[in-house]
């Protein structure tokens, strides 16, 4: 699959997690941060797309800790939580 399809894909399930919170926490993250990314970036988001909202969620917001296997610079920048948008 080339580039673009494969950003296409994981923008989609990005946003289509099933809550607005997990889409706008996991979407927002992609929006932000994906036009950058290399194959290695690519292949741990999409493993990280295969795990549970509420896990992912967790390891965001610190209250669960991030498995061995999701600890990674991406992980750094999704704890930041600064892709949110909040409505004033």
């Amino acid at each position: 699959m080339d580039r673009a399809n494969r950003l296409k894909r994981l923008q989609f399930r990005s946003w289509h997690r099933g809550t607005k919170e997990a889409d706008l926490l996991i979407g927002g993250f992609f929006d932000r941060n994906s036009a950058g990314w290399s194959d290695a970036e690519m292949e741990w988001y999409e493993a990280l797309l295969h795990e549970e909202d509420v896990d992912i969620m967790a390891w965001a917001i610190g209250t669960q800790p991030v498995p061995d296997k999701f600890e990674h610079a991406l992980m750094a920048q999704m704890k930041k939580l600064d892709y949110i948008p909040i409505a004033r």
